[in-house]
């Protein structure tokens, strides 16, 4: 395993190269192959010869002296069984690295808005952004979304197939084309981090290493379309969020709800920076769904105590994201809000009129926040009961836990 400078350092590194190759030599499937063949010769090799001067420059080297190899037998075997349309390059046309024009230029947003392009599914974005721009390994991306390595595997292989046989331009997309694929590329960010800051299914309940990466890409994101308002908006949803994760965790592994958290212990450095990244957005508009999420999030993180959180506040940002991205889950949430703003049964009544549209259809969130509004109406054994069907909704243990944990306090 190499140092973690070393592997903090071929992460950053590692989009940058996948991106390099691609523009310069196409064949995105077999650039990627080569690029984690050039990362795995890096990890063994830098940390005993030390890193070299210019490390992105010997990546880019020696991950194109291998994509050569590679093309080049793809181009024997095409010969040898005589295929007619074959996708690989002539020979001479694919020169070796030492030969080609250098070029300081950072591809990575090109090479995220490939994997996010809306021809792939949803998994496969994912996969892929994980994969090529996360540098994440097959198994890595697998453990994180509990699949066998194997069928990871096959659904990125689709996916670099499906990039490959679609003939996509290794460009920036411009116009309408950029404005619709960066919001699948928010949305698969959106849903690493998720994913990572509460797990669908395990043991546990974050997977820290994926809430980071996702945050990771973000900045990256950000760096490269600062003048983007929803860009920012979702760094600092992600910062916002993150900064609770230290108190979430109980000492023996037990979720922790946000109104009984040590708020010492969240992350005043990622407060300050999410507070300051969406007050600088919102003002330059149009107002979009991150902006209003993270404007949620800094109400809660600004307030000092659980007792002291601006719920009113809350309640009318919801609305507003109501009127912009309405969906079950902002509707639930304005339900909660409007709860602990203006009265548990204010709020009951709307999570009914949510549970008759059946929009959260085997949903645990539903029947979890309908047990905490009962249980503050006083309705004991009903809340019990909801508690009960929400654990046996999850597949999270943690939280499935913590409900069971909920229910059972009612009956003692």
């Amino acid at each position: 395993m190499p140092e973690p400078r070393v592997e903090d350092l071929l992460r950053r590194l590692a989009p940058q190269v996948l991106g390099a190759l691609v523009r310069r030599y196409g064949h995105f499937d077999t650039a990627e192959d080569a690029t984690q063949e050039a990362l795995i010769a890096a990890a063994t090799g830098w940390p005993r010869d030390g890193v070299p001067e210019n490390p992105r420059a010997w990546l880019i080297a020696v991950a194109a002296r291998r994509l050569t190899d590679l093309l080049r037998r793809e181009q024997a075997r095409a010969r040898r069984e005589d295929l007619v349309a074959r996708r690989v390059l002539p020979a001479d046309r694919v020169a070796p690295a030492a030969d080609r024009p250098s070029d300081d230029g950072d591809d990575s947003l090109i090479l995220l808005f490939l994997c996010c392009h809306p021809a792939l599914s949803p998994a496969a974005q994912i996969a892929l952004t994980l994969r090529a721009v996360g540098g994440l390994s097959t198994a890595e991306v697998a453990r994180a979304f509990l699949v066998p390595e194997a069928t990871m595997a096959r659904r990125i292989s689709r996916g670099k197939q499906r990039i490959r046989d679609s003939g996509l331009p290794f460009r920036m997309p411009t116009g309408v084309e950029r404005r619709e694929r960066l919001a699948v590329v928010l949305h698969v960010l959106y849903l690493i981090f998720n994913e990572g800051y509460t797990r669908t299914a395990g043991p546990g309940l974050l997977r820290a290493d994926l809430a980071a990466e996702a945050i990771r890409l973000a900045r990256l994101l950000h760096r490269l379309l600062a003048d983007e308002a929803e860009v920012a908006g979702l760094l600092a949803l992600m910062l916002l969020t993150d900064a609770r994760a230290p108190a979430r965790i109980g000492a023996h592994g037990e979720l922790v709800p946000m109104a009984e958290q040590d708020r010492s212990r969240w992350k005043a450095y990622q407060i300050a920076e999410g507070v300051a990244l969406v007050s600088a957005a919102l003002p330059r508009g149009p107002v979009g769904p991150y902006q209003l999420q993270a404007a949620v999030a800094a109400v809660h993180d600004e307030a000092r105590s659980a007792a002291e959180t601006d719920w009113a506040q809350i309640t009318a940002l919801y609305e507003v994201l109501r009127d912009v991205a309405d969906s079950p889950v902002v509707a639930l949430n304005h339900a909660v809000a409007v709860a602990m703003s203006r009265g548990a049964p204010a709020g009951l009544a709307l999570l009914d009129g949510l549970a008759a549209e059946n929009r959260l259809a085997g949903d645990p969130r539903l029947p979890a926040a309908r047990a905490h509004l009962l249980e503050l109406v006083g309705d004991r054994v009903a809340a019990e009961e909801a508690y009960r069907t929400a654990a046996g909704r999850s597949t999270n243990l943690a939280q499935q836990r913590y409900l069971h944990s909920r229910a059972n306090r009612l009956t003692d």
